[in-house]
C-alpha cells in the first residue's frame, strides 16, 4: 500500500438533479426523476429523495412511477449538464497540480507532496467549498492514499460530505463494508461471491490469491487487492487532446452526397461503438474534407457528452453541410471524437426509450461478439470503410 500517497477523489451529489435544483430551487428537498418522461423513458438520475424509494438509474420509467408515484419527472437536458461539468473542471484545473477528469461529474486529483506546503485534508475542504460557492452544486469528496480508497470513502460521505482515510485506518475502514462497495464490482461477480459466503469486504481480503485468480481470473487478483486497500492505478493527466476517430479515402473522388452521407453514417456509427466499449463518452466531434485538389477543411462542434450513434450522426451530417460549400470533388472525409470521459451508463438515457436504449445494448453485444462489422443499417450496407 502506497501510504505516502494523497489522492482526492471528488464527485457531484446526483448531478444531474443538482443541476435542475440550482436552475430552479422550488425542487429542493423533492423527490426528483430525470428521464423517465414516459413510461416507455428510462431513468437516467434521480434525488436522493429518490432513491428512498428504491428508484435508481437505468430503471425503467413505468417501474420508477410505481415505487415513486408523486415525484417530479424532468426530461433532462444534458447540454446544460456538460457545460456544470465543464464549469466544475476549469475551477479544479486552476487550482491543483495533477487531475483526472474521471467521468462527466467526478474527478480525482493527485496532492502527493504538497502536504509540505498545504494540509491536503485542509486544502480537499478549501476546492470543495470553492466549487460550491462558484458553482452552486453540491459536491462531496473523499482523501485516501490510492483512488480505490478515496472513491470509496466518497460514496460513504455522499451526500454533501467529505472523509479522510489515512493510511492507518485504511483497513479498519474497508473490512466491514460490503463487497458490493468495491468500484468496478459487476452484479455478476457480487452474486459468485455472495452465493460462495463472501459478503463482507474482510472475507474476501482473506481468500487465497489462487482461489482468486481461479474463480475471477485477473479480475479476481484485482478485486482482492482492492479489499486490501492496495491500488497502484496513477491519476492520469486529464486532457482535452483525448480521441479516438477513422477516415476514408475514396478509390475515385466524388460528389455524390448521398454515398457520402452513408459512408459518414457507417464511419461514425464504428468510432462510437468503439467509444462505448471503452466505456467514454465524447464531448466534441470534428470533421474533415479533403477536396480533389489537396485542400483539408475542418470544422468542429462542442456537443454535450453522448456516445450515441443517432446524435453524432446527426451532427457529423450538419457539420459536412456547413464544411461543403464548394463545387468541388471530394477524396477524403474523416471524423474524429474528442473531450473524452467515462460514463458508459449514462449515454443520453434521458432522450432515449426503454426499447432504444436496449436495441443499442443488443446492437453492442452483436458487434462484440461477431466485430463491429457485423451488423449495420441498410444504407451502409455496400460502404467499404
Amino acid at each position: 500500500m502506497q501510504k505516502d500517497k494523497h489522492i482526492i477523489h471528488m464527485d457531484q451529489d446526483a448531478f444531474f438533479v443538482s443541476v435542475e435544483v440550482r436552475k430552479n430551487p422550488g425542487l429542493i428537498g423533492k423527490p426528483v426523476i430525470i428521464g423517465g418522461s414516459s413510461d416507455r423513458g428510462v431513468v437516467a438520475s434521480c434525488s436522493y429523495e429518490a432513491r428512498k424509494f428504491g428508484v435508481h438509474s437505468a430503471m425503467p420509467a413505468r417501474m420508477a412511477k410505481q415505487l415513486c408515484p408523486h415525484a417530479v419527472f424532468l426530461r433532462g437536458n444534458m447540454d446544460e449538464y456538460s457545460k456544470a461539468s465543464h464549469e466544475i473542471t476549469d475551477i479544479l484545473k486552476e487550482r491543483v497540480p495533477l487531475i483526472e477528469k474521471a467521468s462527466i461529474d467526478e474527478h480525482y486529483i493527485d496532492m502527493t507532496g504538497m502536504d509540505r506546503f498545504h494540509g491536503c485534508m485542509k486544502y480537499a475542504h478549501e476546492l470543495r467549498a470553492t466549487v460550491i460557492r462558484e458553482t452552486g452544486l453540491p459536491i462531496s469528496f473523499g482523501l485516501s492514499v490510492n483512488k480505490t480508497v478515496s472513491k470509496m470513502a466518497t460514496n460513504e460521505c455522499k451526500p454533501n460530505g467529505e472523509l479522510n482515510i489515512e493510511y492507518p485506518g485504511v483497513v479498519p475502514f474497508l473490512n466491514p463494508l460490503s463487497i458490493r462497495k468495491i468500484p468496478g464490482l459487476g452484479e455478476k461477480t457480487f452474486i459468485k461471491l455472495s452465493d460462495m459466503g463472501i459478503k463482507k469486504i474482510e472475507t474476501l481480503s482473506q481468500v487465497p490469491i489462487d482461489h482468486m485468480t481461479a474463480l475471477l481470473g485477473k479480475n479476481g487478483l484485482s478485486l482482492l487487492q482492492k479489499s486490501k486497500g492496495i491500488d497502484f492505478s496513477p491519476v492520469i493527466p486529464y486532457s482535452e487532446a483525448k480521441s479516438i476517430g477513422t477516415q476514408s479515402t475514396f478509390k475515385s473522388d466524388s460528389i455524390d452526397i448521398v454515398m457520402i452521407g452513408n459512408l459518414l453514417t457507417a464511419m461514425v456509427m464504428d468510432i462510437a461503438f468503439q467509444l462505448r466499449e471503452q466505456k467514454k463518452l465524447c464531448a466534441c466531434i470534428t470533421l474533415t474534407i479533403r477536396y480533389s485538389d489537396f485542400e483539408d477543411v475542418t470544422r468542429q462542434a462542442s456537443i454535450p457528452y453522448t456516445a450515441l450513434d443517432s446524435v453524432l450522426i446527426a451532427k457529423a451530417k450538419e457539420l459536412f453541410r456547413q464544411l461543403f460549400q464548394k463545387r468541388k470533388l471530394i477524396r477524403l472525409v474523416g471524423v474524429r471524437l474528442s473531450n473524452l470521459v467515462t460514463g458508459y451508463e449514462q449515454i443520453d438515457l434521458y432522450s432515449q426509450s426503454e426499447e432504444q436504449y436496449s436495441l443499442y445494448q443488443a446492437l453492442d453485444k452483436i458487434r462484440h461478439r461477431f466485430g463491429s462489422k457485423s451488423i449495420a443499417i441498410a444504407s451502409t450496407m455496400n460502404i467499404n470503410l
